[in-house]
């Protein structure tokens, strides 16, 4: 399974974005028209998103990220188990990156595209959906379906959850959602190169050494009993 192209379209998503909102103060037309459906929601659907939105902030992010890192290594995946720590913290670094370029903000200051929030989540699930999808009774086009549902369902859970608290536009979710798409494939990337590497080398280190091996011990001995005849 391949998530090369996606990962160039998103990316190529991202910098549009960017270019279209930098230095903006206020929402576009497609964020006025989606924001106005999904502000102002009330109980109990306020506390759905603040609690999706807290999985997202330092706290919860770490707390679910360490209880990620422990059930991959407890089913043997430590490539997973790296790759869920790598993937959103370079994701996230990524859309804060972002933010300081484009410069929009949102509520005065407040810096907002693209969302990291959403980033976060995207990411968290590509990981997660990458493990069944690798199984090898999963055709290409069935692991990319899975992969990219779950991380559709999780941006869209997280940019709505943004969106509904007033502290992104509909078009950073999007954008974060694309950032996420675009930096975990990259990421995977690197990871499994690293870990080959590092595979290769240990096994290159536990073959037998083909030396022939020192016989001056020998020669030495019949070196002695030569002269004792």
């Amino acid at each position: 399974m391949r998530l090369g192209s996606t990962a160039v379209i998103a990316a190529l998503v991202v910098l549009v974005l960017g270019f279209l909102y930098a230095g903006d103060r206020t929402p576009g037309p497609l964020d006025a028209r989606l924001g106005t459906e999904a502000y102002g929601i009330g109980s109990p659907w306020r506390n759905v998103a603040l609690t999706l939105d807290f999985l997202g902030e330092p706290v919860g992010s770490v707390a679910l990220v360490t209880a990620l890192v422990a059930a991959f290594l407890l089913h043997g995946r430590r490539r997973a188990a790296v790759l869920v720590v790598a993937g959103p913290t370079l994701a996230v670094g990524t859309a804060t990156l972002l933010k300081s370029l484009v410069g929009r903000t949102i509520h005065g200051d407040n810096l907002s595209y693209p969302s990291g929030h959403t980033a976060f989540a995207t990411t968290i699930a590509l990981v997660v959906a990458l493990t069944p999808a690798g199984r090898p009774g999963l055709g290409r086009t069935a692991a990319l379906s899975l992969v990219l549902t779950a991380a559709l369902a999780a941006g869209a859970a997280m940019g709505w959850a943004e969106v509904a608290l007033g502290a992104h536009y509909p078009t950073d979710a999007l954008g974060g959602w694309c950032t996420g798409l675009a930096v975990l494939p990259a990421t995977a990337w690197l990871v499994d190169r690293t870990a080959d590497r590092i595979t290769d080398r240990g096994r290159r280190a536990e073959r037998p050494s083909h030396r022939r091996p020192d016989r001056s011990a020998e020669r030495m001995a019949d070196a002695g009993r030569g002269e004792r005849g």
